[in-house]
């Protein structure tokens, strides 16, 4: 089939840059294993070699083709246009990033982002040089469901409390910080706890679930900042972690 695209077009810098953008139109040939990435390649390979976008491992794995297909934040590469049921798609680059050019954002304030809860690991002093956590323990199990993040960065993009706070942290930092606050080798849980229960933190979150309904990878950030939130209040009246209040 004849696919139509109407694709964002932005550079920053030049003559009607500097945040102006046009949609340029193109149109590609699309079998039933199109992807939207290789419908972008085929517009720069055969029409158009100045369009930019992100790309690299081609098979769903890295999430650097991240970007907005029909008002909804996919990787291009798992995308196909079969599956959008449309005839005319519209490209754009994820949301509350800058635009470097075109498809492509900056990823820097993800990255500020993480700095903002203080998300790398510090261990504990005295903590072993090597730690084995096992695969089948409680605490490895606790964690599970939200560590195979790949800062893809669609999660940001879709949550409407970071376009209205620039300070809120966001879904995937937040989520970062409760795999760091449940691991027992980490030095830096009870300085971290602060930056968490600052207004713009953890209490910012409206809990809409727009980052987990985008989420490639399966995970819930939304459901990581529940448990945050469960154990802010343990920890602010004094139950242990892992201790479960008394009911009735």
């Amino acid at each position: 089939m004849r696919l139509a695209l109407r694709v964002f077009r932005c550079t920053p810098g030049t003559a009607g840059g500097d945040g102006a953008h046009r949609w340029q139109a193109y149109e590609v040939e699309a079998g039933a294993d199109t992807t939207v990435l290789d419908a972008l390649v085929a517009i720069q390979r055969e029409q158009d070699p100045t369009l930019a976008f992100r790309w690299a491992c081609r098979v769903g794995m890295c999430g650097s083709c991240a970007m907005v297909v029909n008002g909804r934040e996919r990787w291009a590469c798992r995308m196909r246009v079969h599956d959008l049921g449309r005839v005319t798609l519209r490209v754009r680059p994820l949301y509350h990033f800058p635009v470097l050019r075109d498809l492509v954002v900056d990823m820097a304030p993800f990255n500020a982002r993480l700095r903002a809860v203080d998300g790398a690991f510090r261990p504990r002093a005295g903590a072993d040089s090597y730690a084995l956590v096992p695969g089948g323990g409680a605490e490895r199990r606790a964690i599970d469901v939200a560590i195979e993040c790949i800062g893809c960065g669609m999660c940001l993009s879709a949550c409407t409390m970071v376009a209205h706070d620039p300070r809120f942290p966001g879904p995937a930092a937040l989520n970062r910080a409760f795999t760091l606050q449940r691991d027992s080798r980490e030095g830096g849980a009870e300085e971290r706890w602060p930056l968490l229960l600052d207004e713009d933190a953890l209490t910012r979150c409206h809990g809409q679930g727009t980052c987990t309904d985008v989420c490639p990878m399966g995970l819930s950030p939304t459901d990581s900042i529940l448990k945050l939130r469960r154990a802010a209040v343990r920890r602010a009246v004094g139950i242990p972690r892992g201790r479960r209040p008394r009911e009735g």
